[in-house]
């Protein structure tokens, strides 16, 4: 199974507030010929699972912060390497989704390189720490998730894309995070969230939405905007990947990945 590598044509800009910091950033995602990579002052750390840092609330790369969004973008237009370049430890949040980064990236945009061969993928790989849970396997790019909230609105929630990269720029990327109303005291108190307005956030109240929606499954479709970025830290292409998960967020998503990264690397080896 092949595919082939892409990259941008010229670099694309991007300034904003850091989601949770709310620090100013600038981001530069420039071409890039061997992954991907994140690069502060004078650090520059792979997107792999095993230089995950934190994983409360976002996904944090070595120093560098909510990574998740423009992971996510990466992986929904198959970009495989680029170098991208930040003057502050956190991604911008922008408009709390994903398509930001779609659209810039697509103005600048993008070459496809040599083809390579995809390592022979594994039956299927579980992870469930109840209620959690995440199954991946060998596909055609069916991703699923299943939001769940218990007895609190909404209850359940489900988004499902039968090909998630040709729906990932209408369907997934405009999703915007969400939060419950309880959570916002935590909020406040831990000083997140400072880089969103209340047009960049889904809000849940206890018996409905709070502000207008773009979707109204928007948390569920967030989700799986989070899982596919996260998941892409494993360097597989979505559109070979079945999916399906279940309350995961990025705890489980990164471990996911990092089984996903070892299984693929094995097989690499000749294991």
């Amino acid at each position: 199974m092949n595919y082939a590598r892409r990259t941008l044509l010229n670099s694309a800009s991007f300034d904003g507030l850091g989601l949770h910091t709310g620090v100013p950033v600038k981001l530069n995602v420039h071409p890039g010929e061997n992954g991907i990579a994140f690069r502060y002052g004078s650090s520059r750390t792979l997107a792999t699972p095993e230089n995950v840092t934190d994983t409360r609330r976002s996904t944090k790369l070595g120093e560098i912060g909510t990574v998740e969004h423009l992971m996510s973008a990466l992986a929904g237009l198959e970009i495989t390497d680029a170098e991208i370049e930040l003057t502050a430890p956190e991604v911008p949040g922008m408009d709390g989704s994903a398509a930001p980064f779609v659209k810039g990236l697509l103005q600048v945009g993008l070459t496809v390189g040599q083809e390579i061969e995809l390592p022979s993928l594994y039956s299927r790989i579980f992870l469930q720490e109840l209620p959690l849970k995440i199954a991946v396997g060998k596909g055609t790019g069916h991703w699923r998730y299943e939001f769940e909230t218990g007895e609190r609105w909404p209850g359940s929630m489900h988004f499902e894309s039968m090909n998630i990269i040709d729906s990932y720029q209408s369907e997934v990327a405009p999703a915007r995070t969400f939060v419950l109303t309880e959570e916002f005291p935590m909020i406040e108190q831990f000083g997140l969230g400072k880089g969103l307005t209340k047009e960049s956030v889904t809000i849940l109240g206890d018996n409905g939405y709070e502000n207008e929606t773009r979707f109204f499954d928007e948390p569920a479709r967030h989700k799986l905007l989070d899982m596919l970025g996260d998941l892409y830290l494993s360097g597989i292409p979505a559109r070979f990947l079945n999916v399906v998960g279940t309350r995961n967020g990025h705890t489980a998503n990164v471990k996911m990945a990092a089984m996903m990264f070892e299984a693929t690397n094995a097989k690499k080896a000749g294991c």
